[in-house]
């Protein structure tokens, strides 16, 4: 069944937001091949973080780490090998690893990135040492030669950074090209809306495609099963309005 909101579910950022977020972006890149194909593919690429126990983030690790073996103990200069210590055994603090997906656009021909595309998650908006890791990815690639394009489906945390105030709207989309940069282009809509067509630029040369989150969402929403796996009846995290409340009872009750 299809979700009762015209646009944006709130229900899933409290309930199923990892799964959502990680279903929304295979989605999202497989609509995007069948516009950007043959001179461009569409990789999945993923952030590796560990998050400790109380939600903010301990550290970030890369995906691809490898421990190589190399032969032969630390020894003393009379070779002599170091004693160890004995160590006291003790409990670490549960720490989970968090996986978040994002899009990349790249060249068919050198595989250079083009677009970068992120769907914003609780991490990125609500953990502080979160958020400092990805600002500071964004910077990175703010300072490169690849356009970024930054969604945000998330009503509760921090939005991101600009020097002007932003449009008023419960979810946002950003769109930054290399060529007029520091300029964004920010799409904005309440939750009473679908979700926006926004334009995904290429390469110099090259037109935007036109991308429908609102049909990615839908298909997401479908496949996963969200009208029966999420409880309506909960409240919804953050709170709403109390004009916006009342809509979601209507809603729902029809």
């Amino acid at each position: 069944m299809p979700s009762p909101f015209p646009g944006m579910d709130p229900f899933l950022e409290s309930q199923k937001w990892k799964s959502f977020h990680t279903r929304f972006i295979t989605n999202l890149g497989e609509a995007l091949t069948t516009v950007v194909r043959p001179r461009y593919v569409v990789d999945v690429e993923e952030n590796v973080y560990v998050a400790r126990e109380d939600g903010d983030l301990l550290k970030v690790i890369a995906p691809d780490v490898a421990v190589m073996q190399k032969e032969g103990w630390l020894e003393f200069a009379d070779g002599v090998a170091e004693s160890s210590a004995e160590p006291t055994v003790l409990t670490l603090p549960k720490i989970d690893p968090v996986e978040e997906h994002f899009l990349v656009i790249r060249s068919l021909d050198d595989d250079v990135a083009i677009t970068i595309i992120e769907l914003l998650s609780p991490t990125n908006k609500l953990s502080r040492d979160g958020r400092t890791e990805y600002l500071n990815k964004r910077n990175t690639v703010l300072h490169s030669e690849a356009n970024l394009v930054e969604i945000d489906l998330l009503r509760g945390g921090k939005r991101l950074p600009t020097v002007e105030r932003l449009p008023k709207g419960d979810y946002y989309a950003f769109v930054t090209r290399v060529e007029l940069r520091p300029k964004v282009e920010v799409y904005s809509w309440p939750l009473e809306r679908r979700l926006p067509r926004i334009p995904i630029p290429l390469a110099e040369g090259d037109p935007d495609v036109s991308l429908d989150l609102q049909a990615v969402f839908d298909t997401t929403y479908d496949r996963a099963g969200y009208d029966y796996a999420l409880n309506y009846k909960k409240p919804v995290e953050p709170p709403l309005t109390e004009s916006q409340s009342a809509w979601v009872a209507e809603l729902l009750a029809n």
